[in-house]
């Protein structure tokens, strides 16, 4: 095969600079080295770099491998059509992931094999064009379903579908609950794709991610000059609602003092921009969602009564995973299908093994935990079937970890969900090592909703 492509090496270690550049200058037409990454963007200038083999950690003594992500998207951001291929320790696997997510094309491990490294390093090259012959094959963009969300077939999942199919040609408001992950946002949307007002926006809004002080700003809206900041009229989330479905997410997370005027535009079917006197009337589907205990909050006094019953004219519960275990693995398999795609792999199937053990763990996490261990895994794969052991989970039976169990469990002495999402944050950002971005995506939820739940439980 004849040499094309020019290729940069950067790494901190001389001599693994070296043996590349032999290694390597025999299937490149050009190979350049640094052994440092501030002189990247001026390399990136100077010549067409088709590929970037990058090293994650450069600094002594610091191995968080932050260095490399930085570099990932310095690279991207300069020059988006080079390719770069992260050069990774073992222990900075779970970070080179985090990388291919931020655009790099492949990972490497140290000590590396040179066979596999030629061959990831012209697979990455075939990306950028494969040169001259155009063989480059464009990956399409994975598109949702048509036909909406994957209900399943479990015997769990078949009531909540038939009520769906009733209520949602209504304009009903709705009370989601459910845990963590169990997809209440998914079904929120499938509501709204099959009501009267599909054809209208949906508009989402994560309570637990705005602050005090610009809740009515957000929901209502203000005019100009109504506060320091306010330079021009914004419309809110209501009106920016208006003719579709407006889903308020965590609902349960709005203090108690602006429940009351979330309630009164709910009762009036008007709101008030903040700066303003005149009263907008709003055309809304309300949609709202949470994984606490509304009734429980009420009896506590921290929810009102009074909005609990507007927003819960139809109340749909959806299931935890392990309620649903028919479900796992054809779930399992779409997010393989799907992140195959997305990522370039050709795994298409499972092992037993692997299945007996996405069966036997207890997925507290539910559909979102299920959802990212097989975009993990998919990512670590190489061949056409998911190993056991590319799930990194444990191989302890769902039976001996049921909810019923745990309180007897001195280990793990879970006796309501908040207390169990109490742990799965700590034990998250435990294995971030207190990289509270990594914990909110390893946790499936925004950096912001992260903070709010770590004041919430004192963390």
């Amino acid at each position: 095969m004849a040499k094309q492509g020019t290729l940069l090496v950067v790494d901190d270690n001389r001599n693994i600079l070296t043996s590349l550049q032999y290694l390597l200058g025999e299937y490149f037409d050009k190979v350049l080295t640094l052994s440092s990454p501030v002189t990247i963007p001026t390399v990136l200038i100077q010549d067409k770099i088709d590929v970037v083999l990058l090293d994650m950690n450069f600094s002594s003594g610091i191995n968080s491998g932050n260095e490399g992500l930085y570099w990932l998207r310095e690279i991207k951001r300069l020059r988006p059509q080079t390719e770069v291929v992260l050069f990774t320790a073992y222990a900075d696997i779970n970070l080179a992931i985090t990388g291919i997510k931020d655009g790099a094309s492949d990972f490497v491990v140290k000590p590396w094999d040179n066979v596999k490294l030629v061959q990831t390093l012209q697979e990455a090259y075939e990306k950028v064009g494969g040169g001259k012959k155009g063989k480059k094959k464009k990956t399409e963009p994975v598109e949702e379903s048509p036909e909406g969300m994957y209900w399943g077939n479990s015997q769990a999942i078949r009531p909540l579908k038939l009520m769906v199919d009733k209520v949602s040609v209504t304009d009903a408001n709705i009370l989601i609950t459910g845990e963590n992950g169990t997809g209440k946002d998914m079904l929120a949307r499938e509501i709204h794709r099959l009501s009267n007002r599909k054809d209208g926006p949906m508009i989402s809004v994560d309570m637990g991610a705005i602050t005090e002080s610009l809740f009515e700003s957000e929901l209502f809206g203000h005019v100009k000059g109504s506060f320091t900041d306010a330079h021009a009229d914004r419309i809110g989330r209501f009106e920016a609602a208006d003719g579709g479905t407006l889903f308020l997410d965590e609902i349960a997370n709005l203090p108690y003092h602006l429940q009351a005027k979330l309630l009164t535009v709910i009762q009036k079917r008007s709101f008030v921009r903040v700066g303003s006197n005149t009263s907008q009337p709003t055309n809304i589907r309300l949609i709202c969602a949470t994984n606490r205990n509304l009734e429980e909050m009420v009896r506590n006094g921290e929810f009102r009564e009074d909005l609990l019953y507007r927003i819960n004219t139809i109340h749909l519960h959806i299931p935890a995973l392990r309620e649903r275990k028919e479900d796992i693995l054809p779930l399992a398999k779409r997010f393989i299908q799907k992140y195959a795609q997305q990522y370039g792999r050709q795994v298409s199937g499972i092992t037993p093994e692997a299945a007996r053990r996405l069966l036997d763990h207890p997925w507290y996490g539910n559909i979102r935990e299920l959802q990212h261990t097989i975009e993990k895994s998919v990512i670590l794969t190489d061949g056409e079937e998911l190993q056991a052991e590319m799930l990194q989970l444990s191989s302890v039976p769902a039976s001996q970890t049921s909810p019923e169990t745990e309180s007897h469990d001195s280990e793990v002495p879970f006796h309501t969900l908040d207390e169990m999402e109490c742990s799965m944050i700590k034990r998250a950002i435990d294995q971030c090592e207190g990289n509270l971005s990594q914990a909110a995506a390893q946790l499936g939820i925004t950096r912001q909703t992260l903070y709010n739940k770590m004041k919430r439980y004192g963390l």
